[in-house]
């Protein structure tokens, strides 16, 4: 059973997280599979909207086939991602 410590949050922007070990894929809004994507998840109730009303610039897809909306370029979140900020523990490590 996992414990808090394993725990890792990653910014989206506009105040929102995820669970940055969830994630398996981050990727551009602008490709029409993305669109259906995005379609198919609203009409399955899986789709997060977390663009606080700007424009969706990143998609990003979890294990649980939850689809989030974010409203950063999928390179800042990636980055993020990849970053201290993501990879180290909550315990201060």
């Amino acid at each position: 059973m996992r414990g808090a410590m394993d725990l890792k949050l990653l910014n989206i922007g506009f105040g929102n997280s995820v669970v940055a070990n969830r994630i398996i894929a981050i990727v551009s809004p602008s490709s029409a599979p993305m669109k259906r994507l995005k379609e198919d998840a609203r009409q399955a109730n899986k789709l997060i909207d977390a663009t606080m009303g700007r424009k969706t610039r990143a998609i990003i897809i979890t294990d649980s086939n939850h689809v989030i909306l974010s409203g950063l370029q999928a390179e800042t979140i990636a980055q993020r991602f990849s970053t201290d900020g993501a990879s180290k523990e909550t315990s201060g490590k």
